[in-house]
């Protein structure tokens, strides 16, 4: 008996999952640049080679059948893992050793990240850094995925696949507008700006962040009244400048030069921000096991 896996080839696979995605014969074609015909025919071999159907097809409509939905995750799993060792190849070919594929917060890059980064890449100089800036809900995603290697997120709720570990704590800071009548001499607590309008990171890319930000207000008997919502620092600075609320940052993030605003360190208070590095656990960039010994 001729093994499934000896008869599987890329091509339909990847013809697949653009069917898959679009449920559109004419559309997954066009993007394919092939007939509709040899689409049909491709995912027809694939079929028959797996011995089940992927596609529901009526005259009006194509879906996904259950063991389709199934090979979607694997068929996705199989065209990563040989990108990434395709990825791998190319750099080892060029004299580079590997690749470290980088998430991160804006404030991480402010205070914790950058030291790590020149160290690391003092010790290890035939690996590359691939950094990008996401929300903490996009990093685990991408964790997930395997479209990241390691992350680093102000929120340690993740899934059962990933390691997490706390990195870096400092203190909030508050954000206010220059001329506000609060200033470092006169701030007892946070009761003075119960009446004041906030501007937050959102509760669904921060909860951990935001809900640190609550119970900070909590402590003093009220509850931010929320105006604004950002997750990027120059604007949640911006509006504060314009007088559209006041903010609380991680201390890091903090920015004295480039706006009219203040900052005032909360260190006086219990509450602090945390950075946390996460993983996944089956992850197999060596690597990511060099990078996770400077943490």
């Amino acid at each position: 008996m001729i093994s499934k896996t000896n008869q599987l080839e890329l091509r339909p696979l990847r013809y697949f999952l653009v069917l898959a995605e679009t449920l559109h014969y004419r559309k997954a074609a066009d993007i394919l640049f092939i007939s509709q015909s040899a689409l049909s025919q491709q995912i027809k071999q694939l079929e028959a080679i797996l011995g089940v159907t992927l596609f529901d097809r009526t005259n009006r409509k194509v879906a996904l059948s259950r063991p389709g939905q199934l090979l979607v995750k694997e068929a996705q799993l199989i065209l990563n893992q040989l990108e990434d060792s395709m990825e791998r190849w190319q750099l080892t070919n060029d004299g580079v050793m590997g690749q470290l594929k980088i998430g991160f917060v804006g404030s991480a890059m402010q205070m914790y990240l950058p030291s790590i980064l020149k160290q690391f890449g003092k010790k290890y100089t035939k690996i590359n850094f691939y950094l990008e800036e996401l929300t903490n809900t996009e990093q685990i995603r991408a964790l997930e995925h395997e479209e990241l290697d390691i992350g680093f997120m102000r929120s340690n709720i993740v899934s059962p696949d990933l390691r997490i570990k706390s990195v870096y704590k400092e203190n909030f800071s508050l954000v206010l507008p220059e001329d506000h009548f609060i200033t470092k001499d006169n701030f007892k607590h946070m009761g003075q700006l119960s009446e004041e309008s906030f501007i937050l990171f959102p509760n669904e890319n921060s909860p951990m962040y935001f809900q640190q930000i609550q119970n900070l207000c909590a402590d003093q008997g009220f509850s931010p009244r929320i105006s604004h919502k950002s997750i990027h620092g120059p604007t949640i600075f911006k509006l504060v400048e314009n007088g559209m609320g006041i903010s609380i940052v991680p201390n890091s993030l903090r920015d004295e030069h480039n706006y009219k605003i203040k900052f005032l360190e909360l260190d006086k208070v219990p509450h602090r921000t945390e950075l946390f590095a996460a993983w996944k656990k089956n992850n197999t960039n060596p690597a990511l096991h060099y990078f996770l010994e400077l943490i």
